[in-house]
């Protein structure tokens, strides 16, 4: 009996400590949110983190999509041919690309770079006392470091995850016409007759989405750090791994909602 009810004591105390952390950053969003319609606005620290987020990430949102078109064109290949379904291989690349792995692997990648790098800079302002010196500076930190953040991450994600469905596609292409025989136009007009606009607005509106769980989640925990250097790698840790984790939950989510019948 007593066994029972110390294991029915520690899930309470899990499950109250998630609760809490779930309530505690609602909240923190939705003080960064409230900042976007109150003035002023630091225009020029979005672009410094637009920029950040939407081009120095390229390259390795580029590479990851441009493989993956190429691996699963490849991969399409091998489970259709088995059922003399070869032709449907530029449907599936286009779909699976602009649906799904688009936005989720690209959201993955800015995570491990943009949630690490946000976490560990304001992280080490905590831990500096920097943030306390703003708010004696008569500078809301929240305005200051957060909400532009938040705003860029949003913003840029969509914008990276339309670059990486015309490479992920292209990279099929690639391998469908000079590896697999396809006929170029015979590919191409395969994969845009079958492509809807709808595919294409819901992979960009989970890249919104994603972009904000990121750069959320890594303000979230480079604020709430502390315990000096440890605590700032701790922080960074917890950043990449909640952000991971909510992309591959949200993805499921949003698809249920965005494609239910």
């Amino acid at each position: 009996m007593d066994r029972t009810l110390d294991l029915t004591a520690a899930l309470g105390r899990v499950v109250i400590g998630f609760l809490r952390s779930v309530g505690a950053i609602a909240l923190f969003a939705g003080e960064a949110i409230s900042h976007l319609v109150r003035p002023p606005f630091h225009g020029r620290l979005f672009l410094k983190h637009f920029i950040e987020i939407a081009w120095f990430s390229l390259p390795v949102v580029a590479l990851t999509a441009v493989f993956t078109g190429m691996v699963l064109a490849l991969q399409s290949y091998t489970g259709f041919s088995r059922f003399n379904a070869e032709g449907a291989v530029a449907n599936v690349v286009v779909l699976s690309i602009t649906r799904e792995l688009g936005p989720v692997l690209a959201g993955l990648m800015v995570a491990g770079r943009i949630g690490a790098a946000f976490a560990a800079e304001i992280g080490t302002m905590r831990v500096t006392d920097q943030i306390d010196a703003l708010s004696t500076l008569s500078t809301n930190p929240m305005k200051y470091l957060v909400t532009p953040r938040i705003l860029a991450g949003t913003l840029a994600l969509p914008l990276l995850v339309i670059v990486a469905d015309i490479l992920g596609v292209m990279g099929g292409w690639l391998i469908g016409t000079q590896q697999l025989g396809f006929a170029s136009g015979a590919y191409l007009k395969s994969t845009f007759d079958f492509l809807h606009m709808s595919d294409v607005v819901s992979g960009l509106i989970k890249a919104a989405v994603f972009g904000f769980v990121i750069t959320l989640m890594g303000c979230w925990a480079g604020y709430q750090s502390g315990g000096g250097a440890q605590g700032v790698g701790r922080a960074t840790t917890s950043a990449v791994v909640a952000s991971s984790i909510l992309i591959l939950a949200l993805d499921y989510i949003l698809t249920a909602i965005l494609f239910a019948r």
